[in-house]
């Protein structure tokens, strides 16, 4: 596509991986690259307003799906992490048709699980981080540290390269904006699964709404944190694992 940057790797079934707020795709998913050497076209977008796609005002999940809808070809799988998450979901019910399967790593629908204290608190914590005009260093680590990305675990230059992307990202339609149709969701066909790190209850609860709304299956890897395709191997085996009962 030429008015947002892609890589492709690899070639056979295509999947398409969208990653979250303050990354590139090529950062987020390198662990699972080797997955392109086992029959499947890994098709990874930049977000428009990240890494080398075209700059944004602000990173909108809508304008992800109209992306991602048409990323899909006559069919693909589609994974999504954290705000990505959300483009999957309005995507694969534009287009179900064309959905060979969708996994969801701990995806930013804060609308859910609200039934729960620590789903509250948590979506507390980040609206509240919302409205604060702190410098984007100061909010970029306490965002990270409400989410289960440990700032401590990561480089001086991966965290340099976060808040420079911190614009595009508090500037963004906000996540608990987002009203997935999730009834048109629950009757698709195409196989669904939803993936928590295994640190937050507050996710848990989320992920556990979600799956049940949207008859997916459920799964943590246990210590993963939010960054959960950072794992590698334990997501990959997950994923050709749901692949391998849908067909292109």
């Amino acid at each position: 596509m030429s008015d947002f940057f892609m890589e492709a790797w690899g070639s056979g079934v295509p999947v398409v991986l969208v990653h979250g707020s303050l990354a590139t795709g090529s950062d987020e998913w390198q662990a699972q690259r080797p997955l392109a050497d086992s029959g499947f076209r890994l098709i990874v977008p930049d977000r428009r307003g990240y890494g080398r796609s075209p700059a944004a005002q602000g990173e909108d999940f809508l304008v992800d799906a109209d992306d991602i809808a048409r990323l899909m070809g006559n069919g693909a799988h589609l994974v999504g992490h954290s705000y990505g998450g959300l483009g999957v979901l309005f995507a694969a019910a534009r287009r179900p048709e064309a959905a060979l399967s969708i996994t969801l790593l701990e995806p930013a629908t804060f609308a859910l699980g609200q039934h729960n204290e620590a789903a509250r608190t948590l979506v507390g914590k980040v609206r509240s981080l919302w409205d604060q005009k702190a410098p984007d260093e100061e909010w970029v680590i306490r965002f990270l540290e409400i989410v289960g990305s440990d700032p401590s675990a990561l480089s001086p230059e991966l965290i340099a390269a976060a808040v420079s992307l911190a614009p595009v990202f508090r500037r963004g339609r906000p996540i608990w904006e987002a009203e997935p149709p999730l009834p048109k969701l629950a009757s698709a066909s195409f196989p669904k699964l939803v993936i928590s790190g295994g640190h937050s209850a507050g996710f848990d609860a989320i992920c556990d709404d979600l799956a049940q709304r949207i008859g997916a299956s459920r799964m943590v890897i246990e210590g993963a944190g939010h960054e959960i395709q950072f794992t590698g191997e334990p997501l990959n085996h997950a994923l050709t694992t749901l692949w391998s009962h849908s067909s292109p």
